[in-house]
């Protein structure tokens, strides 16, 4: 129920939950998805409305990750 209430209120992903209980993605997404709604299906719901909007958003992180690598780059090369 921690991770669960983690994800709730810092709107985190899979991937940053795992990172800051120290565990792995694929644990995660099983607790939150399976075990959570056998122990509390109203969170659940909660939490996979959560990672529902973020999986939807997720084409737009990628994005930006990518034009910031490509700045980084691009102002790496200026200094030469």
């Amino acid at each position: 129920m921690l991770l669960g209430n983690y994800i709730i209120e810092h709107d985190a992903t899979v991937r940053k939950a795992a990172k800051v209980f120290h565990i792995s993605k694929s644990t995660v997404h099983k607790d939150v998805t399976q075990r959570l709604m056998q122990i509390n299906p109203n969170l659940q719901q909660s939490v996979q409305q959560v990672l529902e909007k973020n999986k939807q958003e997720r084409h737009i992180r990628g994005g930006i990750a990518t034009r910031e690598k490509y700045a980084h780059i691009k102002e790496e090369m200026k200094q030469y």
